[in-house]
């Protein structure tokens, strides 16, 4: 019990450390609560919460060793994610937020294309790889890639949310050029986090 008791607390230490650290859905879901607020960024956080625990959970299955088998597709899948990094990091930098009373313009990323991003994600597949080699055991690998998938989805959320807020209260606090200077920097934020995943 002991023994289980501080795998459990490792990985969720883990999963709070990779979570919580800046990264492309931390940069996005910061921008999205500056421009589009944070009840209309929520799908976006549900996509990420929920897609990043089922890739996991794919992993477990044989994704990471189909990968590993495939180091083209493998570096295939690495190049699309980073260009669209690239493109979500022109959208932000480019983005004019609403003005209060205005009709909204734009939208934030949707539930699905959130999820279906996690798999084009330089640092999911990372995050994703090392948690199933660091936190798994041969025989037991599918169902404590099953606790680990829980653990993330359980602590995906509520620190999205402060990322969000973080986004939201710099746009009260900032305005007009102000606040483009914060899109421009969760923008070279989203570039810069690309830089150790594609070295």
């Amino acid at each position: 019990m002991e023994g289980g008791t501080s795998w459990l607390l490792a990985a969720l230490a883990f999963a709070v450390a990779m979570v919580g650290t800046p990264g492309p859905n931390n940069a996005m879901v910061a921008a999205s609560g500056a421009n589009w607020g944070l009840r209309r960024s929520l799908p976006h956080m549900l996509g990420i919460t929920v897609g990043f625990p089922l890739m996991l959970v794919a992993v477990a299955l044989g994704a990471g060793e189909a990968l590993r088998a495939a180091p083209g597709l493998h570096l295939a899948l690495r190049w699309v994610g980073a260009a669209w990094l690239l493109v979500m990091a022109w959208r932000i930098a480019t983005a004019t937020p609403d003005a209060p009373g205005a009709a909204p313009r734009g939208a934030p990323m949707s539930f699905l294309a959130a999820a279906a991003f996690q798999w084009v994600n330089p640092k999911a597949w990372v995050i994703a790889l090392a948690a199933f080699a660091a936190y798994t055991t041969p025989g037991a690998a599918v169902a404590q890639a099953a606790v680990l998938a829980l653990l993330f989805a359980l602590v995906t959320l509520p620190i999205l949310l402060g990322w969000a807020l973080l986004g939201v209260a710099s746009a009260r606090l900032l305005r007009g050029e102000a606040l483009r200077w914060f899109n421009r920097s969760m923008a070279a934020l989203l570039v810069l986090s690309l830089v150790p995943l594609l070295g």
